[in-house]
Protein backbone atom coordinates (compact mmCIF):
# COMPACT_ATOMS: atom_id res chain seq x y z
CA UNK A 1 0.00 0.00 0.00
CA UNK A 2 2.94 2.63 -1.29
CA UNK A 3 -0.08 4.95 -2.30
CA UNK A 4 -1.18 5.13 1.46
CA UNK A 5 2.33 6.70 1.83
CA UNK A 6 2.52 9.16 -1.10
CA UNK A 7 0.55 12.54 -1.26
CA UNK A 8 0.92 12.57 -5.05
CA UNK A 9 -0.54 8.75 -5.03
CA UNK A 10 -3.20 9.29 -3.02
CA UNK A 11 -5.00 12.31 -4.59
CA UNK A 12 -4.26 10.51 -8.11
CA UNK A 13 -5.89 7.75 -7.23
CA UNK A 14 -8.68 9.87 -5.57
CA UNK A 15 -9.26 12.01 -8.65
CA UNK A 16 -9.44 8.26 -10.62
CA UNK A 17 -12.64 7.70 -7.97
CA UNK A 18 -14.39 11.24 -8.56
CA UNK A 19 -13.89 10.27 -12.22
CA UNK A 20 -14.94 7.11 -12.09
CA UNK A 21 -18.33 8.37 -9.81
CA UNK A 22 -18.62 11.39 -12.64
CA UNK A 23 -18.21 8.65 -15.81
CA UNK A 24 -21.59 6.61 -13.94
CA UNK A 25 -23.99 9.86 -12.90
CA UNK A 26 -23.50 10.99 -16.47
CA UNK A 27 -24.18 7.53 -17.90
CA UNK A 28 -27.15 7.26 -15.65
CA UNK A 29 -28.20 10.48 -16.59
CA UNK A 30 -27.88 9.78 -20.71
CA UNK A 31 -29.42 6.47 -20.31
CA UNK A 32 -32.44 7.63 -17.96
CA UNK A 33 -33.66 4.55 -16.76
CA UNK A 34 -37.39 5.33 -15.73
CA UNK A 35 -37.37 3.38 -12.75
CA UNK A 36 -34.34 4.45 -11.48
CA UNK A 37 -34.96 8.33 -11.89
CA UNK A 38 -38.81 7.61 -10.00
CA UNK A 39 -36.22 5.66 -7.56
CA UNK A 40 -34.11 8.83 -6.86
CA UNK A 41 -37.29 11.15 -6.61
CA UNK A 42 -37.58 12.46 -10.03
CA UNK A 43 -41.07 12.70 -11.85
CA UNK A 44 -41.44 11.15 -15.70
CA UNK A 45 -39.35 13.22 -17.77
CA UNK A 46 -40.95 13.97 -21.22
CA UNK A 47 -38.04 15.89 -22.16
CA UNK A 48 -34.74 14.20 -22.23
CA UNK A 49 -31.99 16.60 -24.14
CA UNK A 50 -31.33 18.34 -21.11
CA UNK A 51 -30.62 15.60 -18.39
CA UNK A 52 -28.67 13.80 -21.45
CA UNK A 53 -27.08 17.18 -21.56
CA UNK A 54 -26.42 16.94 -17.76
CA UNK A 55 -24.60 13.37 -18.22
CA UNK A 56 -22.30 14.32 -21.43
CA UNK A 57 -20.74 17.34 -19.09
CA UNK A 58 -20.68 14.49 -16.17
CA UNK A 59 -18.54 12.45 -18.97
CA UNK A 60 -16.73 15.27 -19.90
CA UNK A 61 -15.84 16.01 -16.09
CA UNK A 62 -14.86 12.73 -15.80
CA UNK A 63 -12.15 12.98 -18.36
CA UNK A 64 -10.93 16.17 -16.60
CA UNK A 65 -10.97 14.67 -13.48
CA UNK A 66 -8.55 11.70 -15.22
CA UNK A 67 -6.52 14.01 -17.33
CA UNK A 68 -6.04 14.97 -13.70
CA UNK A 69 -5.08 12.41 -11.95
CA UNK A 70 -2.86 10.86 -14.64
CA UNK A 71 -0.56 13.72 -14.37
CA UNK A 72 -0.52 15.67 -11.53
CA UNK A 73 2.81 17.53 -11.89
CA UNK A 74 1.53 18.72 -15.67
CA UNK A 75 -2.25 19.33 -14.75
CA UNK A 76 -2.08 20.94 -11.70
CA UNK A 77 -4.51 23.47 -13.19
CA UNK A 78 -7.14 20.60 -13.27
CA UNK A 79 -7.10 19.53 -10.04
CA UNK A 80 -7.66 23.62 -8.79
CA UNK A 81 -10.70 23.13 -11.54
CA UNK A 82 -11.69 20.32 -9.52
CA UNK A 83 -11.88 21.85 -6.38
CA UNK A 84 -13.71 24.75 -8.08
CA UNK A 85 -16.53 22.31 -9.91
CA UNK A 86 -17.29 20.65 -6.66
CA UNK A 87 -18.04 23.28 -4.75
CA UNK A 88 -19.82 24.61 -7.84
CA UNK A 89 -22.25 21.14 -7.89
CA UNK A 90 -22.23 21.18 -4.37
CA UNK A 91 -23.94 25.21 -3.95
CA UNK A 92 -25.81 24.98 -6.88
CA UNK A 93 -27.60 20.95 -4.95
CA UNK A 94 -27.82 22.78 -1.84
CA UNK A 95 -29.71 25.84 -3.91
CA UNK A 96 -31.90 23.82 -5.20
CA UNK A 97 -33.06 21.35 -2.66
CA UNK A 98 -33.95 24.16 -0.36
CA UNK A 99 -35.26 26.61 -2.61
CA UNK A 100 -37.12 24.89 -5.33
CA UNK A 101 -38.03 21.31 -4.35
CA UNK A 102 -36.76 18.30 -1.74
CA UNK A 103 -35.46 15.80 -3.87
CA UNK A 104 -34.02 13.32 -1.13
CA UNK A 105 -31.25 12.35 -4.17
CA UNK A 106 -29.99 16.33 -4.81
CA UNK A 107 -29.73 16.57 -1.10
CA UNK A 108 -27.67 13.37 -1.14
CA UNK A 109 -25.74 14.45 -4.17
CA UNK A 110 -24.83 17.83 -2.63
CA UNK A 111 -23.26 16.26 0.05
CA UNK A 112 -21.23 14.45 -1.66
CA UNK A 113 -20.04 16.86 -4.05
CA UNK A 114 -19.35 18.46 -1.07
CA UNK A 115 -17.21 15.57 0.87
CA UNK A 116 -15.49 15.42 -3.06
CA UNK A 117 -14.03 19.19 -2.85
CA UNK A 118 -13.35 18.51 0.63
CA UNK A 119 -11.10 15.98 0.48
CA UNK A 120 -9.55 17.19 -3.05
CA UNK A 121 -8.67 20.23 -1.45
CA UNK A 122 -6.95 18.54 1.64
CA UNK A 123 -5.04 16.09 -0.27
CA UNK A 124 -4.79 19.06 -2.78
CA UNK A 125 -2.75 20.96 0.00
CA UNK A 126 -0.87 17.71 1.75
CA UNK A 127 0.69 17.27 -2.24
CA UNK A 128 1.64 21.00 -2.66
CA UNK A 129 4.04 20.73 0.75
CA UNK A 130 5.49 18.01 -0.86
CA UNK A 131 6.48 20.59 -3.91
CA UNK A 132 7.05 23.43 -1.46
CA UNK A 133 9.63 21.19 0.19
CA UNK A 134 11.25 19.98 -3.02
CA UNK A 135 11.75 23.44 -3.48
CA UNK A 136 12.77 25.11 -0.79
Amino acid sequence: MDWLNSPKKRLSTFLWLVAIHSFFVGLGLIIQIPSVMKYMGFSTCEEHFFPAQGGVFHIVMAVGYALAANNLDRNKCLVIFSIFVKSAATVFLLTYYFVFEQIWSVFVSAIGDGIMMIVILLLWISYSKTLYEKNI
